[in-house]
């Protein structure tokens, strides 16, 4: 491919359109600035050039001194319809806790012309079509590029005054597949990034000519697609129960390779691809809501978007603290080239097909442990209502223990409880599993929840 020119940059006043959550940003402590970035891109299947106008999102510490020095770029994921920040939604209190700089990007067609989603169109130019009008994007086998570019020009320090020691790619689900792709076929001769976060992939990837995870009528679906063996980067990827096995979408096993010494996969068992922290948690969780707000928002739900479900959606919070802390781990490894801990993968039966081996408790086993699996009160689980709807499915599914269970497992009961789950968070915090930076939290949540 021929190496495209640098974009231009120009700032857009006024309020982005990008949904972070309900809280104001400033209470974390960031700001939001936009920008637009106009240039040509390259495609790599079938190759040609097109010209391009997207957007970027600059989320940044208000006190410029807080900065850390390290800028990630997240590929915004568009399943919904609409520019999702995925990656921040998931772990922002962790990414405000440090410092980071972070660049959301619309990378994709839908987000900013509409298309093929799960929800509908909620695009920009839908939502905006005054700021919004003169985006312009030739499709998604250039998104690969526009990518770059971005990552390039955040590099070099031409937007917003940053200049990071390092930079770092993430992206959640459908971007996950399409930074799969990224890793193994556009990083190799870009080597933009220092590292990448990918999170929630399924077993296949997207292919270089764009087509969308959500064709099902794509070839590439059957095709399972590891990561390469010689990556130039490390890359750090979280897979939940849902990815595992797959929702209508070919499961993450068939892909699975060892960790090497750039790669690191961590497979959470009783975790779903979506979950409370998802729709609920995450909209008010700015670290200043009151300890019962939150308790409320993970309480068991089978209301998903309108639709009452024949279960609970997975309300277990592993999920979120482990993305926290596989933010902080790949960072880490950048910046010391110590690697990010292995994990155990999560043990599956040699059926066809496949499925997950659980315990006396209904609980995955094997995988990297938390104290939600080790010492639970409840059942947690990837799988979810509706095989057929992806968007039913990738909720997963709940369902608390009953009195005489808790009864049985804790005999000490709440004491017991709480001494057993400390020692399981200890062990996961010592095996980077989790941050210690996040215990006092985890502590209180599980004082509130438990029996």
């Amino acid at each position: 491919m021929v190496p495209t020119a640098d974009p231009v940059i120009t700032p857009v006043p006024g309020q982005p359109n990008l949904l972070t959550g309900a809280y104001d940003l400033a209470t974390v402590g960031y700001r939001a600035d936009e920008f637009f970035v106009a240039g040509t891109a390259a495609s790599y299947a079938p190759e040609g050039t097109a010209d391009y106008v997207t957007r970027i999102v600059v989320l940044r510490p208000i006190d410029d001194t807080a900065w850390n020095g390290t800028a990630i770029v997240e590929w915004l994921n568009v399943s919904g319809g609409v520019d999702a920040p995925a990656v921040w939604f998931m772990a922002h209190r962790e990414i405000a806790r440090a410092g980071y700089a972070y660049v959301v990007v619309s990378a994709q067609r839908v987000g900013i012309e509409g298309g093929l989603s799960l929800v509908g169109d909620a695009s920009l130019k839908k939502l905006d079509p005054q700021r919004y009008s003169t985006l312009s994007h030739p499709g998604d086998a250039f998104a690969y590029d526009i990518f770059t570019q971005v990552g390039r020009a955040i590099r070099n320090g031409v937007i917003d005054g940053l200049a990071p020691d390092v930079v770092l790619a993430a992206g959640e689900s459908q971007s996950a597949t399409f930074l799969t792709t990224y890793v193994n076929d556009v990083d190799p001769d870009a080597a933009v990034f220092d590292g990448f976060l990918i999170h929630s992939r399924f077993g296949s990837a997207a292919p270089l000519d764009g087509s969308s995870l959500l064709d099902e009528s794509g070839a590439f679906h059957a095709v399972p697609v590891p990561f390469r063996a010689d990556l130039r980067a490390p890359v750090l990827t979280v897979i939940t129960e849902t990815d595992l096995l797959g929702a209508r979408l070919l499961g993450y096993h068939h892909a699975r390779v060892p960790d090497t010494e750039r790669l690191r996969v961590w497979e959470i068992p009783g975790s779903a691809h979506a979950d409370n922290y998802t729709i609920r948690v995450g909209f008010i969780d700015n670290g200043e809501v009151p300890l019962e707000q939150i308790v409320a928002a993970y309480a068991p739900t089978n209301d998903l978007m309108g639709q009452q479900l024949p279960h609970f959606i997975n309300f277990a919070p592993q999920h979120h603290y482990v993305l926290q802390a596989a933010v902080a781990q790949l960072h880490d490894w950048v910046r010391t080239d110590r690697p990010a801990p292995s994990a155990p993968w999560i043990d599956l039966t040699d059926t066809d097909p496949v499925e997950i081996v659980v315990d006396a408790n209904g609980l995955a086993t094997g995988g990297l442990r938390t104290p939600w699996v080790d010492v639970p009160t409840a059942r947690t689980s990837g799988a979810g209502a509706d095989d057929d709807n992806v968007l039913l499915a990738i909720f997963g599914s709940g369902q608390p223990f009953d009195a005489e269970t808790l009864a049985r497992l804790y005999p000490g009961g709440r004491t017991d409880y709480l001494e057993r789950f400390t020692a399981a968070l200890d062990e996961a915090i010592a095996g980077g599993f989790l941050l210690a930076a996040d215990r006092e939290e985890i502590l209180e949540l599980a004082a509130a929840t438990g029996p």
